[in-house]
């Protein structure tokens, strides 16, 4: 892989070992432990079950907001402890200048749909 930030070429293997699925938030916490403004985040994946992470989207997003929204997750990283909290996925998004932009489903699909 490139040093570059962009990433060199992987292979269709690659890209199947990252569980990339939909989920709908359940429930969102604030974090103030945490030291940038941050959420704590449930999501329900479906056959995978409902699991939780701290995410750095608390500059764009209210907790209203995301609230039975559907998000993409990584499932399969392995859990991470931050200050007092154990994120057990990835909330995928996008950084900005003004914060990160959660990543977004256009159409709704059934919980625990991997991405393709």
């Amino acid at each position: 892989m490139s040093d570059d930030g962009q990433g060199g070429t992987i292979g269709w293997a690659d890209f199947e070992k990252v569980l990339l699925v939909a989920g709908t938030v359940t429930r969102v916490e604030p974090f103030p432990e945490a030291r940038k403004p941050a959420w704590k985040v449930w999501a329900d994946f479906g056959p995978h079950g409902e699991k939780k992470t701290s995410a750095q989207i608390a500059a764009l997003y209210r907790a209203e907001d995301l609230v039975g929204r559907q998000i993409v997750g990584v499932i399969n990283f392995p859990e991470k402890q931050i200050g007092p909290f154990r994120s057990q996925f990835l909330l995928t998004g996008f950084p900005t200048d003004d914060g990160v932009v959660v990543t977004a489903i256009e159409r709704a699909v059934p919980n625990g749909t991997r991405m393709a």
